[in-house]
């Protein structure tokens, strides 16, 4: 467990993981929408398709055997899985954050309630 200090860089670290995964999968989207409109393309100016299931299975054809369109897939499912992890650490972090202020302050509380006490008896 951490010290109540260390919790906000802790925090605000991995929030800054979360940020930046969201920037590359962004980056990551925009590569896999680059090959889906190529696809697009040539399944549009492609006069032997006749009708859109056609289309569709061809579309779908050249996007299997695109190695990078599949490689860019592949990431970004593995950024999407780091960045939910991530999420899911800052909001643990966040709850330890409150849990240890909270023990913090029973801690101060019994304190103040012992020297009451002690004052209350005389001593």
């Amino acid at each position: 467990m951490l010290k109540l200090s260390d919790y906000p860089v802790a925090i605000a670290r991995t929030a800054q993981t979360i940020a930046e995964l969201d920037y590359e999968l962004s980056a990551l989207r925009q590569v896999i929408s680059a090959f889906e409109c190529k696809a697009d393309l040539i399944v549009g100016t492609d006069s032997n398709l006749k009708n859109d299931t056609q289309r569709k299975a061809r579309r779908f054809e050249l996007l299997q055997v695109n190695q990078e369109y599949q490689k860019a897939q592949e990431l970004s499912a593995k950024l999407t899985t780091e960045k939910n992890n991530a999420i899911a650490h800052l909001e643990y972090l966040r709850n330890q954050f409150s849990v240890a202020k909270l023990e913090a302050r029973l801690m101060i509380a019994q304190q103040l309630s012992g020297l009451e006490a002690r004052e209350f008896a005389g001593f």
